[in-house]
Formats: C-alpha cells, structure tokens, sequence
C-alpha cells in the first residue's frame, strides 16, 4: 500500500462518525428541533459501546449499546424540551456536559484496553484494482452504511410522506399544529432518531477509528458535525461531501505535524475548526449575498428554537 493509499483510506475512516453524526442532527434540525447535544451523545455513545464490547467480546453488542445509550440521552433531551417545553440550546448544552462527564464516569475502568479491528468487506477482483480498489470496494461495513443512510434519508426527506410532513412541522410547526400533524410525536422520533446517529457515530470511534476508549475521544467532533449541518444546507448530499472534506482536514493536519513543517502542532491541531469556522463564514456572506439578489426570498431554511 502507498502512502497515498493509505492516506485516502484514514480520510475515509475519520469521515465516517462524522457523517454519521451530522446525519442524525439533520433529521431532528428538520424537524425543527435543535439538538446541541451531540457532543455529549457521541462521547456516551463512545463510552458504552467499548465497555460493552470489552464486557461481552462482541462488537455488535458494543454497537447496540453504544445506540442505546445514543438514544436514552435523546430521550432525555426530548422530555425536557417537547415536556417541559425548556430552551433549546441550554437544554443542549446541558446534555453535553452531561454526556461527557457520565461517560468518563461509565469508561474510566477500560482504560488501556484494547479491541481487535472488525473486518473489512472485501470484494474479489475489484478491491485490487490500484488506489480505487481498496478504498471503494475494501472497507469496513460502517462505511458503506453511512452512504446508504445518506441516500434514504434524501430520499425519505423529498420522497415520501412522512418525509414531507417532517419538513413541514419544522419548517412551520403552528401551521402544522392546525393542520392536525403530530408535530410533538414527529419531533419526539426525530430526536430519537439523532441520539441513535451520535451514539453509532460515537461507537465508531471507539470500536473501528481509535479501537480504545480515553476521557475526551469525541474531541469537538460533535461540534463539527452540528457546522457540517448548517455548511451542507440541511441536504444530506452536500453532508456528505462536507464530511469527508472535514474529515480530510483532520487527517492532513496530522500528517503535516508528522512530516515537520516548522508550524506549532497547537496550529495545526486547530486546522480542522478553523476550516468549520471558515466554511460557515462563506456560507454566511453567500446567503447574504443571496438575500440581496433580485428575486431571492432570502429565506434559508432555520429549524423552530
């Protein structure tokens, strides 16, 4: 394998919980529900999935933890926000320094442990094909569900009904209301469904990306994947071209403090949120731009708070 290989091939890995990530925050921001929780899921989800992994030597049960403990921290959020009827974003934060801390608490007797890599699916003839073989056709089954997610969440959020009333409730949910949809129990299933993205997301990194668990392993991904949102225009295709050119930038930051270029590492450790900030900044002139133009209404879409 080149070094080029090899390079494409850890981008793929450091994308993928991102994307994951990002794509739960989608549903639920459609349906018009801010979750700044995700950080918190993810570290939770990380947390519970090795220590059931370790526990029971098996990485599908460390999976299914990891999306339990995903969504019982949604579930959470939920009856605060859609019960009690709390703001948003406090409710958000909460839950992120919530998850961190009961995740160090959950993962502090595992550290050090260490888990076997899961396998690759490998398909024949194709994965020897040079630079593309491995990384289209020899990767690990988290990948290729990433993409797949992808596609049926565009599909589900432009294609079907259900999709379309989601899209409603978030985009005008007192319409909604009148309209007789159940905007409470759509909201309530799309924040469930986001716990169940962070916690896979953060049995990712845990299970398949660093196969360890330490304090702190999400390392702001969860921030990440809530820009990755907003710079993808709520539309899952665009989330996943984000995703890997965020994932990209991780990677490349750690190669270009391995190779010695003479930069502080602290800088170039910071590339990948100063790229986040970056994008959002664009994002943020271009739809400024767009709401001057002739004929624009100027509108983006902005979840319910």
């Amino acid at each position: 394998m080149t070094t080029f290989e090899a390079i494409l091939l850890t981008i793929v890995t450091a994308s993928t919980p991102l994307l994951i990530a990002a794509l739960g925050e989608l549903v639920t921001e459609r349906s018009g529900v801010l979750n700044l929780g995700v950080e918190g899921m993810m570290a939770m989800g990380a947390a519970c999935s090795f220590a059931a992994a370790v526990t029971f030597d098996s990485t599908l049960l460390g999976v299914a933890a990891g999306m339990l403990a995903g969504v019982l921290m949604a579930a959470l959020f939920a009856l605060v926000v859609l019960g009690f009827a709390a703001n948003q974003v406090g409710s958000g934060l909460a839950l992120t320094i919530f998850g961190l801390g009961l995740s160090g608490l959950v993962g502090a007797p595992f550290v050090g442990a260490r888990r076997d890599p899961i396998a690759h699916i490998d398909v024949p003839t194709l994965s020897d094909i040079p630079v593309i073989g491995r990384l289209f056709f020899e990767q690990d089954l988290f990948v290729y569900a990433s993409i797949a997610l992808t596609i049926l969440i565009a599909l589900y959020l432009t294609r079907s009904r259900s999709g379309l009333t989601l899209r409603s409730i978030g985009e005008n949910h007192t319409s909604a209301n009148a309209l007789g949809l159940p905007v409470w129990r759509v909201r309530f299933w799309a924040i469930l469904f986001g716990g169940a993205c962070s916690g896979l997301a953060g049995a990712y990194l845990a299970l398949v990306y660093t196969r360890f668990w330490s304090p702190g392993m999400t390392a702001g991904r969860g921030w990440i994947a809530l820009a990755l949102v907003v710079f993808a225009a709520w539309r899952p295709g665009w989330l996943l071209v984000g995703a890997y050119i965020f994932g990209a930038a991780t990677v490349l930051q750690l190669h270009a403090q391995a190779a010695q270029f003479g930069v502080p590492p602290q800088v170039l450790s910071a590339v990948p949120y100063l790229a986040t900030i970056l994008a959002l900044l664009l994002l943020s002139l271009r739809r400024g731009r767009a709401v001057g133009a002739p004929g624009s209404l100027g509108v983006p879409f902005v979840p319910d708070r």
